[in-house]
């Protein structure tokens, strides 16, 4: 593989994305482009090994363009209408919590494109992990055609209550162009100041 450009520490990009087909051709192309430039920026993908909606689409792509792309399935999706056959690896694991430990543990950075249930519980719980000190990787949020704009709404109206910190607002970034995105994780620092949430601290 290709040194990375910038961020010499990312070598693997954890990518959350949706499997359905039933989503407009506008969403495949984006996530096509992102798994591009992924592979264009020399970074290997770890993703959730399904073929089908942007999973697929994305994969395909940084196959395509000569990327390290590696699946890592739970067994209740091991069929072949469901299951990427052509990655550089492919692991399939006992359940859906190994799935998402193994994919944590094997990446360096995170991004979420648009997906729905799957998407939203694996990108919230990394979030919560990096919330809580569990590891301190760059988390971004593909935003493409608005998408997450209501998430994000969602996530300033938990700051504004007092549900969050200000910190946790900036544990991810966002943007709305896969190269935008990538650069962002590059020079993405984690906040200071974590460790009020855990420990109480008066601000």
């Amino acid at each position: 593989m290709r040194t990375p450009q910038s961020n010499q520490t990312i070598k693997y990009i954890c990518v959350y994305s949706g499997s359905s087909d039933r989503i407009a051709a506008s969403y495949l192309d984006a996530a096509a482009d992102l798994g591009r430039e992924i592979a264009r920026k020399g970074y290997g993908i770890v993703f959730g090994a399904g073929k089908t909606g942007m999973m697929g689409a994305m994969a395909d792509a940084a196959l395509g363009a000569g990327g390290e792309v590696i699946g890592i399935i739970p067994t209740i999706f091991d069929s072949p209408t469901l299951m990427h056959q052509d990655l550089t690896a492919l692991e399939i694991v006992e359940n859906m919590h190994v799935r998402k430990a193994r994919m944590a543990e094997l990446a360096d950075a995170f991004i979420a494109m648009p997906g729905g249930l799957g998407t939203f519980d694996e990108l919230f719980e990394i979030l919560t992990w990096a919330q809580i000190g569990l590891h301190k990787k760059p988390v971004g949020l593909l935003n493409v055609f608005g998408y997450f704009d209501p998430l994000l709404h969602l996530i300033d109206e938990a700051e504004a209550k007092g549900f969050m910190y200000a910190e946790h607002r900036e544990l991810f970034c966002t943007a709305e162009d896969s190269l935008a995105l990538l650069h962002a994780l590059e020079t993405y620092a984690p906040p200071d100041g974590l460790e009020k949430w855990v420990e109480r601290e008066d601000e």
